[in-house]
């Protein structure tokens, strides 16, 4: 029998090869002007055989630059540092989403530009602490609550990026509203505790996702765009809530009409997290109507059965991937892969990044 992993699909404009999906993963390499840079082309072009790449959390704006050597995309430089990602990973036959990621509160002052600050929906503090490189770790400071002025300019930024992303030569972008950053915040009573029309009802915290989904839709292509959630988890002191699996639902069909590219949903069980139960997927899969993506744990075994079952269009493959540049070839030909290094997750340089070996050269 055939493997679904490796049929074609169509996403929009592009022809995938694969449905191998690399998902996105900070590698804070982006150590001049939070610009991409050659060293960065290099690692997402190891990886291009996949039939979707999509990068790391790209910042917005500079209040989305909460961690310590993540890129941006709103900046001239950085546009070119992506186009050079773009250029390499095109000139490899794949294809590339970039993640925008507004980090919200989780961050610091000492990782963001001068005149950068923490804003979220609500004035709350996350708990624990952001390492950054000049004062190593620090506690979260308080954000400030965005104004109706902070919540246009926000989503402002989000399609200024979106379009950069384009004009760089990416193929589209993800939007992050996952794992705690600041879309997710909106969806968590656990970070929006507002009183206004994005506040308090499940429709109000959905309410700045789908706006800002809908705005970077319009300016670049609904096919263009996809959006990854995480319903039930706990990264960044988020996590479930009551009424959370009709909630989720409401956003999936809500992004459904829009006609984006994908909806990719996170299960963090695989590393401790509470799972995802396979009823809300599909649930999720029903609503949104489109093209779904499945990340957590997988191999090709699980892979191949959840697509059978039509649990899933797509396949994303995140650790693996850090130490496995040719991990569409090592899949299909069901050979042992390479251990990450841990302890280089986050460094700056080559090492533990565009250093692992592929089949070929083993």
């Amino acid at each position: 029998m055939s493997s679904p992993l490796f049929t074609p699909l169509s996403l929009g404009q592009l022809t995938l090869p694969n449905r191998v999906v690399m998902a996105p993963m900070t590698r804070s390499r982006a150590v001049e002007n939070n610009a991409a840079n050659a060293l960065m082309a290099e690692y997402y072009a190891q990886r291009a055989d996949a039939g979707l790449l999509i990068t790391e959390g790209v910042a917005p704006s500079p209040n989305g630059l909460g961690y310590a050597r993540i890129p941006g995309l709103y900046s001239e430089a950085q546009v070119a540092g992506w186009k050079l990602v773009a250029d390499a990973v095109h000139d490899r036959g794949g294809r590339i989403f970039a993640q925008l990621m507004h980090t919200g509160r989780i961050g610091h002052p000492a990782n963001m530009p001068e005149g950068a600050e923490l804003v979220a929906p609500s004035a709350i503090t996350a708990p624990g602490q952001m390492y950054t490189d000049a004062q190593g770790p620090q506690d979260h400071p308080e954000p400030r609550q965005m104004t109706a002025d902070d919540l246009a300019q926000a989503r402002d930024e989000y399609v200024h990026a979106a379009r950069n992303a384009v004009a760089a030569g990416l193929d589209g972008v993800e939007l992050h509203a996952a794992n705690g950053y600041l879309l997710d915040q909106f969806l968590q009573p656990a970070a929006n505790q507002r009183t206004d029309a994005y506040g308090g009802s499940a429709d109000n915290r959905n309410r700045f996702v789908l706006e800002v989904a809908e705005a970077v839709a319009d300016a670049i292509g609904p096919d263009k765009v996809g959006i990854r959630v995480s319903p039930g988890g706990v990264f960044n002191a988020v996590g479930p809530f009551e009424g959370q699996d009709a909630q989720f639902a409401a956003l999936a069909e809500g992004l459904g009409k829009l006609g984006l590219a994908f909806l990719h949903v996170v299960d963090h069980s695989a590393m401790g997290a509470p799972p995802v139960s396979d009823a809300l997927k599909a649930r999720l899969k029903a609503a949104f109507g489109g093209p779904f993506i499945l990340v957590g744990g997988y191999d090709r075994a699980r892979g191949d059965a959840d697509l059978a079952a039509g649990k899933a269009d797509l396949i994303a493959f995140g650790r693996p991937y850090l130490a496995n540049p040719d991990l569409v070839t090592r899949l299909e030909r069901n050979a042992p892969l390479n251990s990450p290094r841990m302890d280089l997750f986050y460094t700056p340089g080559a090492e533990g990044y565009t250093d692992y070996p592929t089949l070929d050269a083993d």
